[in-house]
């Protein structure tokens, strides 16, 4: 339950912080419901807990092709976000509800947050520094405990993201098509500066 608990709590707080993760989560609940942004989120979470097993289980040599290959990875993903800050700017916001949910399907939503996040080396090291910063990336050769870590930010990212998604979707009703024309904009600028951002480092 320590090591579970431990998880959720980091899982939790590196989700928490807005990157074009939640800039993304928060213009796709806006526009298409919550449960597009949701599975937005999820697919942020799934990666989290794939790099907090990489991190958990020890997987040096996994931990060391990763970050090796940070050019590649930060390349890739920051083109990717280039091509979807591009279009979020250029998007115009759905007549109606129904066509806004027909325009983004759960399956990409989930898989294109999925893909981000995993070309984002950053997060990668990012588990692997807070677990060692927390004696954590040691855990005995105990592999239930190092599950119950896994599963823990597994939860705490997906709690987080279930949060977010409900919070916007509140809102959602209060947009008009003008306030949407702007969210898209904004959102898409906000994205395509990050991708610059990843190219330009990588």
């Amino acid at each position: 339950m320590s090591f579970a608990l431990k998880g959720f709590i980091i899982g939790l707080a590196i989700a928490a912080p807005v990157g074009p993760i939640g800039v993304l989560c928060i213009r796709r609940t806006l526009a298409a419901g919550r449960m597009v942004g949701f599975l937005s989120g999820l697919g942020a979470a799934t990666a989290d807990m794939i790099y907090g097993a990489i991190a958990a289980f020890g997987l040096t040599a996994v931990q060391a092709v990763l970050v090796g290959q940070q050019y590649w990875l930060r390349l890739i993903g920051g083109t990717f976000l280039l091509y979807l800050g591009a279009s979020t700017f250029l998007a115009r916001p759905a007549a109606s509800a129904a066509q806004a949910r027909t325009s983004t399907s759960p399956l990409s939503a989930y898989l294109s947050t999925l893909g981000l996040t995993l070309t984002n080396p950053a997060t990668i090291i990012s588990f692997t520094v807070v677990f060692a910063g927390l004696q954590l990336a040691d855990t005995h050769g105990n592999a239930f405990a190092a599950t119950a870590l896994v599963v823990g930010v597994f939860l705490g990212s997906v709690t987080w993201w279930l949060a977010l998604s409900g919070m916007v979707g509140l809102l959602r009703e209060r947009f008009s098509a003008a306030w949407m024309l702007w969210v898209n904009r904004l959102a898409g600028a906000i994205i395509f500066a990050f991708g610059a951002a990843a190219v330009l480092t990588a």
